[in-house]
């Protein structure tokens, strides 16, 4: 039998040793020493389990302690330091969710340092000293962007989808077709939301086809409303049909119900010119007819989360003094974000230029390819014999907008014969700021069209380590 003090468990020092330690010394006056006895004491029992798992049994004591502290510091940071900061997105997909969808553009990370940092003007009018409504400035932009009559925004579209049903059907019958119902992120069920809001869903025509006739022979006394809901997130393709925006408002207005437009990602500028079909834009919803529009302005727009309510004035107004409108209204935060956003829209080429969505979306392939082969010879000359290769791609739009359309791209190969692609990609999130890539045929892929202004040396710094840890 091995002596005792042999054994794996044995290398562990005690908390209180490991508390006096110089490398944990460093956070005395900053840090809180119950925090950082919780860290050490959590790291302890980390390394207690890796160990008891036979993983890392050939370890010395000195390697241990260095495990424990390397975690225990790590765990400090984080209690400490800020958890929503500064991230890396090298996984292609330019509206990512978990990265926090459309990054801001520069004008509205300016205005909400430079104007929110103390008292701001809200909802008071200048010229009277007056309490005023906190929506009328993005009312009259998105008036002026869209030619609707009035409009709100609400904290994103799954709410502005809910209070515009609460208001207007609740208790009376919304129509919808089959191949509508959407699922979004697996907590937005469009038939649990209609539930929810007191809407009576009617469901018409078959998943693949819709016919005027279906709606039409589906109205009763008890509808209120024809719903239509652009399935961003998804496509049926082949043998489809179904009833285009036009035609509908004129079946809805015909027998005095409301026609409301769901578009989701809520496009203001024509994604046609980048190969991107069947994308409905807000103005086009306006013009057709449709009473209200509904959409996200984090996604297509570039904006924060929000979700943009447009449409007749009288049922603007009806939805904005709903009860619900003061449990789903937006902060002076977003407000201001999505000011400065929506007023680069008033100029095409500025949007283009400016929004960070739209830009990522339209850089062209030779400059992401040649920001790939950089990221590639710099990763070579960091770390000798890396396996690191460029190699064709696809990027994506993501957050359930524009699916099944890749964007091509040129994407940067890592492999190592020391580390598995999950270590690696690991190893990434945990540099400083975290850089989150994709894993893909047993290596690690980068993407640069995701990558923002300053990101490419933290990439490669971030690569480098990697590879030699």
């Amino acid at each position: 039998m091995e002596p005792p003090e042999k054994t794996p468990l044995r290398k562990i020092p005690s908390v209180e040793a490991l508390l006096q330690d110089p490398a944990l010394r460093r956070w005395d006056g900053q840090v809180p020493r119950r925090l950082v006895a919780d860290a050490v004491r959590a790291a302890v029992q980390e390394t207690r389990a890796m160990l008891a798992r036979a993983c890392g049994a050939e370890m010395t004591a000195e390697a241990v302690r260095r495990e424990i502290l390397a975690r225990t510091d790590d765990a400090v940071r984080r209690a400490v330091g800020p958890h929503y900061r500064r991230a890396v997105n090298a996984t292609g997909i330019i509206l990512h969710t978990g990265l926090g969808r459309a990054p801001l553009p520069g004008r509205a990370v300016r205005q909400i340092a430079e104007h929110l940092a103390g008292y701001s003007v809200l909802q008071a009018d200048i010229a009277s000293g007056r309490r005023d409504r906190r929506d009328a400035r993005i009312e009259w932009m998105l008036q002026q962007l869209t030619g609707c009559e009035a409009a709100t925004v609400v904290n994103n579209n799954a709410a502005a989808t809910m209070i515009a049903l609460a208001t207007l059907a609740a208790g009376r019958e919304t129509i919808v077709s089959r191949g509508q119902l959407v699922e979004i992120g697996g907590s937005f069920r469009l038939p649990d939301v209609m539930a929810a809001s007191g809407a009576r869903l009617v469901e018409v025509g078959t998943t693949n086809k819709t016919h005027p006739r279906d709606y039409e022979q589906a109205i009763t006394s008890e509808t209120a409303a024809i719903l239509r809901v652009h399935p961003s997130n998804y496509r049926i393709v082949g043998f489809t049909a179904e009833v285009p925006l036009a035609e509908l408002v004129g079946i809805a207005h015909a027998r005095n119900l409301l026609l409301i437009d769901d578009v989701g990602a809520g496009a203001l500028l024509d994604f046609s010119r980048f190969g991107f079909s069947d994308q409905p834009r807000l103005p086009d919803s306006i013009r057709a007819g449709a009473d209200v529009v509904l959409s996200s302005a984090d996604k297509l727009i570039g904006g924060p989360q929000g979700g943009l309510i447009l449409g007749r004035a009288h049922l603007i107004e009806r939805i904005r003094t709903h009860p619900l409108a003061r449990i789903l209204r937006v902060g002076k935060l977003a407000l201001a974000a999505l000011e400065a956003t929506l007023s680069l829209f008033f100029d095409e080429a500025t949007a283009m230029r400016e929004v960070p969505a739209l830009a990522l979306l339209a850089r062209p392939l030779a400059d992401v390819a040649a920001q790939a082969e950089r990221i590639a010879a710099a990763v070579r000359a960091a770390v000798h014999g890396a396996a690191v290769a460029t190699i064709e791609g696809a990027s994506e739009m993501g957050s359930g907008s524009m699916p099944a359309q890749p964007i091509p791209t040129r994407l940067v190969a890592v492999a190592s014969e020391k580390a598995t692609p999950d270590d690696l990609a690991s190893r990434l999130r945990r540099h400083e700021p975290p850089v989150f890539a994709r894993i893909q045929d047993g290596r690690v892929l980068v993407d640069p069209r995701t990558l923002l202004e300053g990101d490419e040396a933290v990439v490669v710094d971030a690569l480098a380590a990697a590879l030699h840890t």
